[in-house]
């Protein structure tokens, strides 16, 4: 069966921050002029904002600039941020940090406290009232190319596919999408990206990029314990001195919290797993006070692209650009990325449309070159030296050295840290301690498989496993005999499983797999890819 065809001038694909903001400033832009764009977004979550998950604590700044009036119309950003601690926890206390310690750049004051989630589907719905078409639950699953070999759109994956790899009854062929110009905006560790950065050598020249896991949870908590716009960082327990991570707790309104952990997957030991060590972290005196007498409402787990500023590969190849967290725009020492994947989705619209009004474009160089010279680029580059500051010398003197270079440097230290690939760094499962986690109590602390529960994760189940082996027989051979197979322990979502005594295999449970993408990052030999499945598939967070 022949795919259709459908034509666009601008394919955005990815409905997060970037995505819809470089959406909506085209539209903008097309009306400022009294010409005609056609934009298209194509989402492979179920809805919009059903695969977001962020902290979140949000800045405004691109907002403001994209659409000044947001609060007449309407986004649902109704809690301010307020007070904020930051901790240092021990196994059975801890000590407030002083707030002079924390660097002015990293204070909350004027953001607030969100669920990005719901701010995508708003922001959404601001452009579809511009005329933008949106296409959730269509996954984009294949890069297409001219002959040349430039980008001239997607495809989206084949509906009705088996296990067996052949079509059912249900069959339905996936659709071509092709534009003068396809951006890229997926979020972390996309899987068109990945294929476009390393057909194009994006990344040649820059140093690798790196990760971290973010575990979520939010809780309906006693009304006497909330505290709306009240935020709490931790650093320290559970985690040791050279293992980079923390916590954050965001107290939102109608007595809610997210409570979350944050791991960098950089660790060592691959007894390791981020899902035991945030229950464990729990389990905390200054944490189960909060929880105690509440219930856990939602869970969902996202890897964060933390390479930062060095590492921020080539933005244009011919035919597209690259925004968002796709291009590695998070601000690590922030723990924020929305507000710069919003601006880069703007500077790039900005640069297409100008491009395409001047007839047909290959590579629009112009978007690198005009970022360079917003606040996005001059933010990015004071903090490049923080995440690898702590790598190179751990969480006492990553502290120290970071504490130094945005005080009293301002980023402006005369180096600049080198970074490293997160899946060279487990340590042969002989060479490490291995780690007693305890059971959980059903109360404060909960298992792999009630948790994928309640983030309403679905995959149609008679369709091929979106997770895919490069030699099954690696799985044993390699990460069972030399890692203890660390794929079940740092997917968070119990994906992973060896199975059998006598002949082991390792077994791949697909349809709890809730979109991290850690395994595809994380996995020493580099024998797991993560491509979409079909869409609508995955999570169906709500308000996360």
């Amino acid at each position: 069966m022949e795919r259709d065809v459908m034509e666009f001038d601008v394919l955005i694909v990815g409905a997060g921050p970037s995505g819809l903001a470089t959406a909506i400033r085209l539209k903008q832009l097309a009306a400022a002029q009294g010409s005609e764009l056609s934009v298209c977004v194509l989402e492979k979550g179920s809805e919009v904002g059903a695969h977001i998950l962020s902290g979140a604590v949000f800045e405004t700044w691109a907002l403001d600039e994209l659409i000044p009036d947001w609060k007449a119309k309407g986004a649902p950003l109704d809690t301010p941020a307020g007070d904020e601690q930051f901790q240092f926890l021990t196994e059975t206390g801890g000590f407030n940090l002083p707030a002079a310690l924390l660097p002015k750049s990293l204070r909350n004051h004027g953001n607030y406290v969100i669920s990005l989630g719901n701010l995508c589907r708003w922001l959404a719905t601001q452009a579809e009232e511009l005329g933008v078409e949106i296409y959730p639950g269509f996954a984009a699953a294949e890069v297409l190319y001219t002959e040349e070999g430039a980008v001239k759109g997607v495809a989206t994956g084949d509906m009705g596919i088996g296990k067996d790899g052949l079509p059912t009854a249900n069959h339905t062929p996936g659709v071509e999408l092709h534009a003068k110009q396809t951006v890229l905006a997926e979020g972390c560790r996309g899987s068109l990206s990945k294929t476009v950065i390393s057909r194009f050598g994006l990344s040649r020249g820059v140093q690798p990029q790196t990760y971290g896991i973010g575990i979520k949870e939010i809780w309906e908590i006693d009304p006497a314990k909330s505290k709306p716009g009240f935020i709490s960082h931790t650093i320290g327990w559970p985690l040791d001195n050279w293992t980079y991570g923390g916590s954050f707790l965001y107290h939102l309104g109608n007595n809610q919290v997210s409570v979350g952990f944050v791991i960098g997957l950089d660790y060592s030991n691959p007894h390791l797993s981020p899902f035991e060590e945030f229950q464990r972290f729990k389990t905390h005196p200054k944490v189960r006070g909060v929880l105690e007498g509440g219930r856990r409402v939602c869970y969902g787990a996202r890897a964060l692209i933390e390479g930062g500023f060095q590492a921020i590969p080539k933005l244009t190849f011919p035919g597209g650009v690259l925004v968002g967290d796709s291009a590695g725009f998070m601000n690590v020492a922030k723990i924020k990325g929305s507000h710069t994947a919003m601006k880069s989705g703007m500077v790039a619209a900005e640069a297409v449309f100008d491009a395409l009004a001047q007839g047909p474009a290959d590579e629009v160089t112009a978007y690198a070159d005009r970022l360079k010279q917003t606040w996005l680029w001059s933010e990015l580059k004071a903090v490049r030296n923080v995440r690898p500051a702590y790598a190179h010398l751990g969480l006492v003197g990553g502290s120290l050295l970071a504490g130094l270079d945005l005080h009293l440097l301002h980023g402006a230290l005369p180096f600049t840290f080198s970074t490293h690939t997160d899946h060279d760094r487990l340590k042969k499962a002989s060479e490490a301690p291995k780690i007693a986690y305890p059971k959980p109590d059903g109360v404060i602390s909960f298992d792999r498989l009630s948790s994928v529960f309640i983030s309403n994760t679905n995959h149609e189940e008679n369709q091929p496993a979106h997770l895919r082996l490069a030699n099954p027989n690696v799985a044993i051979d390699i990460n069972l005999v030399e890692y203890d197979a660390p794929e079940q322990r740092y997917c968070p979502a119990g994906v992973y499983e060896i199975v059998g005594d006598d002949k082991p295999r390792l077994q791949i449970n697909a349809q709890n797999c809730v979109h991290c993408k850690t395994c595809d990052i994380k996995d020493p030999t580099q024998n797991i890819t993560w491509t979409v499945p079909e869409g609508g598939g995955g999570p169906n967070y709500p308000n996360m």
